[in-house]
């Protein structure tokens, strides 16, 4: 069994207020989970902590029935992948890939067949003679995978490992997590500060703030039904559209209009921050959508679709952005209405991470 269990974690360094507040979370049997979060949340912090190569100042750590607090990072029976891939220059794939089952005492003809699993599992078969610096940046990272496959640990740890590459490596390189991870079904906690990788890879997501877990659900309930203003606004791109508003009366006043409320939110009061995704926007009107007055700022056409970013209302109105079709005819100064349906509204308390409302 391979649950991992964080009970109330805290690091702190010296003197200085902590890096990680309190953390508590169960990471299922087989499960992949991601935790993201803005540069300084304490994310690595978190991962490092599991790994043993941070010393837990207060709190908890379980793998499986058994605590790791006071355990070596060796005798933890977890494979790590980091951001630098840390490959040894001076020895071939095939030696990177072999170096901890050796390490272990395994038998040479035990390592042969785990190396050769591992490389055809992830297309090296014919680069393991072949030295790291010879390597494309993808390779590079798909050996160090492949040094934690052959470990058939029951844990893995990510670290950001596709944070070097560019962006069609990076898409490759998700899907071949992704992959792995179906086949071998290890338990996986993996970092990153990119919402698109945690959306796509994760089974669930743990988004961290400033020290503090904020939420752990699954991508489709954060983006629907996040906890708070911080979640709404960093899950999705583009982010969430936010403007203050006052509700009474069944409707609330925001976005240069008054929006009539879901029901689930109907009987609120009081004021509050709404909040509107910009895919949501549409810049053709339909029965039983709300319009929002927008004066054109800037013009974005991506090909596929179309950003539109302005002010909503008057020239004292909130700053949005909309997401619309790529055959818009949109233009910068123009005057237009957006539309969109009431249901798709989130209302969230004031302040800068007020909680859903």
């Amino acid at each position: 069994m391979a649950e991992v269990t964080l009970k109330n974690l805290v690091k702190r360094y010296g003197d200085a207020p902590p890096t990680v507040k309190g953390v508590s979370l169960t990471v299922k049997d087989g499960e992949f989970l991601v935790l993201v979060g803005p540069s300084g949340c304490g994310k690595s912090t978190t991962l490092r902590m599991i790994a043993g190569l941070e010393e837990i100042t207060e709190g908890e750590l379980l793998i499986g029935p058994k605590r790791m607090n006071e355990v070596h990072p060796k005798d933890r029976d977890i494979a790590m992948v980091f951001q630098s891939y840390a490959l040894y220059p001076h020895m071939s794939v095939r030696d990177n890939m072999a170096f901890g089952l050796k390490m272990r005492g395994m038998p040479k003809h035990e390592i042969d067949v785990r190396v050769d699993e591992a490389a055809k599992m992830l297309d090296l078969t014919h680069l393991l003679e072949r030295k790291p610096k010879a390597l494309s940046g993808g390779q590079r990272q798909r050996v160090a995978m492949g040094r934690a496959i052959v470990r058939r640990a029951p844990v893995f740890l990510f670290d950001e490992p596709l944070s070097n590459l560019d962006a069609k490596l990076r898409v490759q390189m998700r899907a071949e997590i992704a992959r792995i991870h179906k086949k071998l079904k290890p338990t996986i906690v993996y970092v990153t500060h990119d919402q698109t990788e945690a959306m796509t890879l994760a089974d669930r997501i743990a988004v961290l703030h400033a020290g503090y877990l904020q939420q752990l659900a699954t991508p489709l309930e954060l983006y629907e039904r996040p906890a708070n203003r911080f979640v709404a606004g960093f899950i999705g791109s583009p982010s969430m559209n936010f403007c203050d508003g006052t509700a009474e009366g069944g409707s609330v006043e925001a976005f240069g209009t008054r929006i009539p409320l879901p029901p689930r939110l109907s009987t609120f009061k009081g004021s509050c921050v709404a909040g509107i995704r910009p895919e949501h926007f549409s810049d053709t009107p339909a029965e039983g959508k709300v319009a929002v007055p927008l004066t054109i700022e800037l013009v974005e056409p991506l090909g596929s679709e179309t950003y539109l970013t302005g002010v909503a209302g008057d020239a004292r109105g909130a700053r949005i952005m909309a997401r619309v079709g790529s055959h818009s005819a949109a233009k910068a100064d123009q005057k237009l209405q957006l539309h969109f349906d009431p249901k798709n509204l989130h209302l969230f308390a004031p302040g800068d991470n007020g909680a859903a409302l």
